[in-house]
């Protein structure tokens, strides 16, 4: 089913984010900790795919077995960067096969061997053109795009990031997912000022819990996101009197108030990054009033 369909029928809702593991042998242990999630109710669950074919194959098997399996309703995340147009027409093709009717448009990264890629190069250069070919080409399917709370690394500025979400959506989203934030109101101010200018699709705000230093380290320099000063010192403080353990116990702590803060305001729902890690998303799911 639509996601649009189901955000209609249920909100506030929780769903999740996965990534599919490259090795096979990870397989089992990954269904394992989907099926434990289902406890949690999602509405939909998503599933990352790998640029410029990394992990491309394992995500179409995934989803179609999150579908056909385990009754999830599954979002399938599909880059263009490199891609063909027919490459993109057949992945969803398989998708349309699968019964599965969710694709998060992204444009993704370049290869990791190619530093000097040149975006403008291939057939689609934003994220915004495989949003209009996927409505042009499979008017069925629901298609989300992101959305930054804090600006897009590669964004001069808020104004040209927000023109850019516009675009996106009127290519063809019908809703958002943010990149993950760790400040409440970056993500209330992103949605009054799209408010602002006639984008009225959904915004699902995205939640990462940090669960060791060294991840809280590793988004700083991965994706841009701010960590506030308190909420960082700490993390920094427990980690110091009480390792890893103590720094998941203040970073899920944190999680839960943030999703439910979100919630009690009126975001749809929380988009829960998970990590492939049962047991955390469980702690944060079994503490959050919906």
């Amino acid at each position: 089913m639509r996601i649009p369909e189901l955000m209609e029928r249920r909100r506030p809702f929780l769903s999740l984010e996965f990534f599919p593991p490259k090795e096979r042998e990870a397989w089992p242990q990954f269904f394992d900790v989907a099926e434990r999630l289902k406890e949690l109710d999602p509405l939909f669950v998503s599933v990352t795919y790998g640029a410029g074919g990394g992990t491309q194959d394992n995500t179409l098997e995934i989803v179609r077995r999150l579908k056909r399996d385990m009754d999830m309703e599954p979002m399938a995340h599909l880059t263009c960067v490199g891609a063909s147009a027919a490459k993109i027409e057949a992945f969803l093709e398989e998708l349309r096969r699968a019964d599965v009717h969710n694709v998060l448009a992204l444009r993704g990264d370049p290869p990791k061997n190619n530093p000097d890629f040149d975006f403008s190069s291939g057939e689609f250069r934003h994220a915004s053109d495989l949003a209009s070919f996927i409505k042009e080409r499979f008017p069925e399917m629901a298609v989300a795009v992101t959305g930054y709370p804090e600006p897009h690394v590669e964004s001069p500025s808020i104004p040209e990031d927000l023109h850019w979400t516009k675009v996106k959506v009127q290519a063809g989203g019908d809703f958002l997912v943010t990149q993950l934030f760790f400040d409440n109101r970056l993500y209330f101010d992103f949605v009054e000022r799209l408010r602002g200018m006639e984008v009225h699709a959904p915004v699902i705000p995205g939640v990462l819990p940090i669960l060791s230093i060294n991840s809280a380290k590793f988004i700083l320099s991965l994706c841009g996101a701010s960590i506030p000063g308190k909420f960082l010192s700490a993390l920094e403080s427990a980690h110091a009197e009480g390792g890893d353990e103590a720094v998941r116990e203040v970073g899920l702590e944190y999680a839960v108030r943030q999703a439910q803060e979100l919630i009690d305001n009126g975001a749809p729902g929380v988009h829960l990054y998970t990590l492939n890690k049962a047991e955390a998303c469980l702690e944060i799911g079994s503490k959050l009033k919906i």
